[in-house]
């Protein structure tokens, strides 16, 4: 990661104090409320919130070292992180759980969010290759992630450099392309098992 010196802590949906689920549900509005759109995101929102605190969710939080601040991002960046809490800010988290998925186990990424002040830094790629890492510990053959269409960048992100797939069950590859093109969004899979990519790439 270019110019950056973070630490990382683990943490559970079922155990987030009131100043993290507030910093939770407030970069999720900034990130994602223009790639939802004004139609989507209000329902959206609601159910983030009731995922975020679910016994299932397991959370990596980026925090800035408050001795650190001035070293990493210029004061003014700084002044304007999201984080109203006490200690270190977090800057970014990470929401994943453990799933099965047409009898394939799998890390399914349910968010990955990273404030703008450390954007295009390649924190966004670290983490994805930690959760992999995660994923290939815990003997998952694959990973799963569900992305807005309107979100080109994000999209071109995960295809181009993390080697992501457009899985069979994306709706962009279902039998009835009528529906299926009417979604909002599509499932991106990475799969490390000959048996996985047949089933959530190939469709078999």
């Amino acid at each position: 990661m270019v110019g950056l010196n973070l630490i990382m802590e683990a943490g559970r949906g079922d155990s987030l104090s009131p100043p993290v689920k507030q910093y939770v549900q407030t970069l999720l509005k900034v990130n994602m409320e223009e790639p939802y759109g004004p139609e989507e995101w209000p329902a959206e929102e609601k159910n983030k919130r009731r995922e975020m605190v679910s016994p299932d969710a397991r959370y990596i939080f980026v925090k800035q070292p408050c001795s650190n601040s001035t070293e990493i991002l210029p004061t003014d960046r700084s002044n304007n992180l999201l984080w109203k809490g006490e200690g270190d800010p977090i800057v970014a988290f990470v929401h994943y759980r453990f799933v099965v998925e047409h009898e394939v186990p799998a890390l399914y990424v349910y968010e990955i969010q990273v404030e703008q002040a450390v954007q295009g830094k390649g924190l966004g790629k670290f983490l994805m290759q930690f959760l992999e890492l995660i994923a290939r510990k815990n003997g998952m053959k694959a990973m799963l992630l569900t992305l807005q269409k309107r979100n080109v960048r994000a999209l071109a992100f995960y295809t181009g450099k993390l080697r992501f797939k457009i899985a069979a069950i994306s709706p962009s590859r279902w039998a009835n392309t009528l529906i299926g093109a009417a979604k909002s969004y599509e499932i991106l899979c990475k799969t490390f098992d000959p048996d996985a990519k047949s089933i959530l790439e190939d469709g078999n």
